[in-house]
């Protein structure tokens, strides 16, 4: 039992939140090593001053999964005998799942009948699609039962009645009027979302577009604007280089008549 004293300290470190309720077992069977565990879990490091709870599943090939619940009292034995005996009670209990798990183990138990033992994972509107179809199906089945039982085919039975009952009274009372109401509201507000993205779309489109055609104009003209300054300075070279020949010959003119 010290390995158990290890990990349930290094557990309840890990989980300071987390409240010790009982242990669970992979067997249907009770022995003195169920009673020494059962007793074990029920000392001050454990569940006391509550009694523990056992969980035993069944996983045996072939069967279905049966869960059990149990705690224990103590039985007048001798004090040698008292660390491994107890006698184990069944308590009611009740298996609790959210949606998620659910859809998980419907998905593995799909993989059951596959030969490849593999399933397809569905998406969020195919999930819906077959939960609707799972829906009417049970109400396709209801119907029935209750027509049987109105036609005197099929033996009336009150717990079922009632539970039905209690079914119907969860359901909230809505007029089909406010349904329709209501499913055209969403329309109408998908329809603007989807306009108003449509239009940022559109609008981050033209912006990309304009800012390409300024770039490229932008450069055009700069390709411009260099070739037209290089002719003018050629331009500018070859009229000092004339003006400075005109003054040369003039001088020269001058010097001959000085000379005659």
């Amino acid at each position: 039992m010290e390995y158990q004293k290890q990990m349930l300290a290094l557990h309840l470190k890990a989980n300071p939140k987390e409240v010790l309720v009982g242990w669970y077992a992979t067997s249907s069977e009770l022995n003195t090593f169920s009673a020494l565990i059962q007793n074990f879990y029920g000392q001050s490091d454990g569940t006391w001053p509550h009694p523990a709870v056992h969980l035993t599943v069944s996983t045996e090939p072939g069967k279905d999964i049966e869960t059990r619940a149990y705690i224990s009292a103590p039985v007048g034995v001798t004090v040698e005998r008292a660390a491994d005996s107890a006698a184990f009670i069944p308590v009611p209990h009740e298996i609790r799942y959210g949606e998620t798990e659910k859809n998980g183990l419907e998905a593995i138990a799909n993989a059951r009948d596959a030969e490849d033992r593999q399933t397809n994972i569905f998406t969020d509107i195919e999930a819906l699609e077959r939960a609707i179809e799972e829906v009417i199906g049970m109400i396709d089945r209801v119907s029935k039962y209750v027509e049987a039982v109105i036609d005197e085919e099929a033996p009336a039975s009150t717990a079922l009645g009632q539970f039905l009952l209690n079914a119907l009274a969860l359901a909230p009372k809505v007029e089909p009027a406010d349904i329709e109401r209501d499913f055209n509201n969403h329309i109408q507000d998908v329809l603007v979302v989807s306009y108003l993205a449509n239009t940022i779309r559109t609008q981050m489109e033209l912006s990309n577009r304009l800012a390409t055609a300024q770039l490229t104009l932008g450069g055009a003209e700069s390709a411009n604007a260099g070739e037209s300054g290089q002719r003018n300075q050629r331009g500018g070279k070859g009229g000092r280089g004339g003006r400075e020949g005109h003054q040369q010959r003039n001088q020269e003119r001058n010097t001959e008549e000085v000379r005659a």
